[in-house]
């Protein structure tokens, strides 16, 4: 009798928790039309659509390799297994010629398909739930003006149980909740324009904030520095004047990094530098520093290099020193200096680069196995670049030279090993 009733509330409270998951699911959902008018875009709405696409980057994930634009395929890597993106082109049987305008918001603002299913956050719905309805819209437009391509969307390739619908439902229940930008009165109109698109649009907060086990990134951690899953490289903290914060530059030279991918205070690389060569450099002026404004603005931690210093790194012994001195001399000195001061306007200097200093070493280390490429921009079009040193230099080499870099000419960092630079090489977190 006992084992009778145990087993009837163990269902009781299977069936009540299911049953919260379900509601929770459906927060802040609108109801789909069933005769929905005709969506008839003006051109106006459609180029408007063209110019929040790129600010979205949408193409990036959207198009395969030698693939057509939008028409998805491509294989999205997570620590859960791989996510293929879908088509987004007016197909009416393989793409979104058949939704609704209400059916794309939906997408965007709760994270569900058309047909109900509930959708990865390797979609970034997560932030995109932020995007106004207005934008919605003109962003559906502009996808529907775009030649139709059949190209039918393939499985995702996840491991159990993050294959399951019931596992995301779950997932949702617990670190997702559709979200309506609000803008902040107390502040001026730059900022709240830039707070959308950096958290909104732009879903700066996907790379460039901590992930927990289940892959959910921190609210409260929000922009703080994140490795990018399953790439190797580590988006930097830009609340973090030892990393990438901005506080302390000028709105103008945040506006050249973002338009150009290089400005008189640093350059980007890596996942980033294809960000501002698809997305940011088409952006608006306007658009460009109401970014930086919201940037500037971020809260910055008061680390120092006085007191990274006396963090009490681990001791660098003279072989290493001796061995990474050598191939510095040989293959890095041509370009970067004796002294690693650079040269301007061409290769960076090292000597002082937070790039080099900052705690995770990872994008310093990717640097050197795949090389250094800054996006070719129509206000940089011919930039400089580093070569990759992966075919030439072992896993020893690269992590006695990084360690070198890292510890000369007044640079405190800690050293690098060689399990490090097997892992990047793997592409494997640090």
């Amino acid at each position: 009798m006992n084992a009778k009733r145990i087993a009837i509330g163990f269902v009781l409270v299977v069936v009540v928790l299911a049953a919260i998951v379900a509601a929770l699911n459906f927060r802040g959902e609108d109801s789909i039309p069933d005769n929905a008018a005709p969506f008839s875009p003006t051109p106006e709405q459609i180029k408007r659509g063209e110019y929040l696409t790129r600010a979205g980057n949408c193409i990036a994930c959207h198009t395969a390799r030698g693939g057509v634009a939008y028409a998805g395929a491509l294989g999205v890597r997570t620590p859960f297994g791989t996510v293929m993106s879908t088509n987004l082109t007016p197909d009416l049987k393989t793409g979104i010629g058949s939704w609704t305008p209400a059916h794309f918001w939906r997408a965007l603002h709760n994270g569900r398909s058309k047909d109900g299913r509930l959708l990865y956050p390797a979609f970034p719905y997560p932030n995109y739930t932020q995007v106004t309805r207005e934008d919605s819209d003109a962003i559906f437009a502009y996808l529907l003006s775009l030649p139709p391509a059949q190209q039918a969307n393939r499985p995702h390739a996840l491991r159990f149980p993050y294959n399951s619908q019931a596992a995301l439902a779950v997932w949702r229940a617990l670190f997702f909740e559709p979200e309506t930008f609000a803008p902040d009165s107390s502040k001026a109109a730059d900022w709240n324009r830039g707070a959308y698109l950096v958290r909104g649009l732009g879903h700066c907060v996907a790379c460039h904030s901590p992930r927990n086990a289940f892959g959910a990134t921190d609210e409260n951690l929000e922009l703080s520095g994140g490795l990018v899953p399953m790439q190797g490289w580590y988006a930097p903290s830009l609340t973090s004047m030892r990393e990438a914060g901005v506080g302390g530059w000028e709105t103008r030279h945040v506006v050249d990094l973002l338009k150009a991918g290089v400005s008189e205070k640093g350059s980007v690389m890596g996942p980033m530098a294809e960000v501002v060569f698809r997305s940011t450099q088409y952006l608006s002026q306007d658009d460009l520093r109401a970014m930086a404004v919201f940037l500037k603005a971020l809260p910055q931690s008061s680390g120092s290099a006085a007191e990274a210093e006396n963090r009490g790194l681990s001791p660098i012994s003279e072989e290493v020193r001796a061995k990474g001195s050598k191939i510095y001399e040989q293959s890095c000195a041509s370009c970067h200096g004796d002294d690693g001061e650079g040269a301007p306007g061409a290769y960076p200097a090292l000597a002082g680069n937070r790039a080099v200093t900052m705690g995770i070493a990872a994008n310093l280390v990717r640097v050197v196995l795949s090389g250094g490429y800054l996006p070719a921009t129509a206000a940089n079009p011919r930039p400089y670049g580093m070569p990759p040193f992966a075919h030439v230099l072992s896993d020893t080499d690269i992590a006695a030279v990084v360690t070198f870099i890292r510890g000369a000419w007044g640079n405190t960092a800690e050293p690098v090993s060689q399990l490090q630079v097997m892992k990047s090489r793997a592409g494997e977190p640090e």
